[in-house]
């Protein structure tokens, strides 16, 4: 299978993840695509949407799926978010924001009881950082926050030019980083001045992995 239908296989995978009459979490990429696309399939089924771009917001409701704002999720959250990534190791943990809705993303994530990762197999990586991190900044700190990653991880920061992000701020693209310790750098990074989120996602990380493979859909499960 090419990488198309492999991401077809997961996504319609993570149906059986989604709770009946309940809302579900529904990230961004090509990946949800797939399983937005799916979900059409069942949409009488559950109370709704919870999205975490206007691009995936705008596909759910041309498919008939209604969408709820994140305020209106009660303090009993919801179910389950699923979402791709652009690269998770074998403790779940992520690396995402290609598509720079990783802020949007990790709000709906936390608003989860439990975040599925959709992904082909190309994603799992022994250690993160060979796909640039991203990270969402307000305009004003870009170069001051690009300095700071050379001068912290020695990583190489460049503006994703062009690209503002659904909330009106730019993304920094930082190559060259070996993420060894992802919660820590999370932690660390998320304390800068002008960072509005960097896209580790660690203490929002994935509990379960569909991941597609030539030979069908593979479940990793994370303690």
């Amino acid at each position: 299978m090419n990488q198309d239908e492999l991401k077809a296989l997961v996504g319609r995978a993570a149906l059986d993840y989604v709770v009946p009459g309940a809302l579900v979490g529904v990230g961004t990429g090509s990946t949800v695509n797939c399983f937005i696309d799916a979900l059409a399939d069942i949409r009488h089924t559950i109370a709704g949407a919870v999205s975490s771009s206007l691009a995936s917001t705008a596909r759910l409701q041309a498919l008939g799926i209604t969408v709820l704002d994140a305020n209106q999720v009660g303090a009993e959250g919801i179910p389950v978010y699923i979402d791709g990534a652009d690269e998770i190791d074998a403790q779940g943990c992520m690396v995402k924001g290609g598509g720079a809705a990783l802020t949007r993303e990790k709000i709906v994530a936390d608003l989860a009881q439990r975040f599925v990762c959709i992904a082909d197999q190309s994603k799992l990586v022994p250690v993160l950082g060979s796909f640039p991190l991203p990270v969402e900044v307000i305009p004003m700190a870009a170069a001051q926050v690009m300095r700071r990653f050379k001068t912290a991880y020695g990583g190489d920061a460049t503006l994703r030019h062009g690209v503002n992000t659904d909330n009106g701020n730019v993304i920094v693209d930082v190559r060259g980083l070996q993420i060894n310790d992802p919660l820590a750098m999370e932690t660390e990074v998320n304390q800068w001045p002008g960072v509005v989120t960097v896209g580790i996602f660690a203490r929002n990380r994935a509990r379960v992995c569909l991941l597609g493979t030539p030979e069908g859909v593979r479940t990793l499960r994370f303690d």
